[in-house]
């Protein structure tokens, strides 16, 4: 079963297991994980679901397109090389993930 791990800018972690073709941010909101927000609902207008990846796995992941690269410039936290919006990110039957969030989403 997948499992993604999210850790709060304090440290805190919460591994949760993951549904295959769903994304980290459903995950999260589905099971309460504190600092995602996903106002938007996952339709790519918002970038309150914004976390760093672990920088190790980035290179597992598919390239961001054009859009997501465009809303990480207006999260509320400054971007990083290992930012990404988790709606775009789709759980694989494999993966164990590993996200951190920023302090905050607005």
């Amino acid at each position: 079963m997948p499992q993604i791990t999210y850790t709060n800018f304090e440290g805190a972690r919460r591994t949760v297991e993951a549904t295959p073709g769903d994304s980290v941010m459903e995950t999260a909101v589905r099971n309460g994980v504190p600092g995602i927000i996903g106002e938007c609902g996952g339709s790519l207008s918002c970038a309150t679901c914004h976390v760093f990846v672990d920088e190790s796995q980035l290179s597992d992941l598919p390239a961001m397109d054009g859009m997501e690269d465009e809303m990480l410039w207006g999260a509320a936290e400054d971007r990083r090389d290992n930012s990404r919006l988790c709606c775009q990110i789709r759980i694989t039957p494999e993966m164990e993930l590993r996200v951190t969030t920023p302090q905050t989403q607005v």
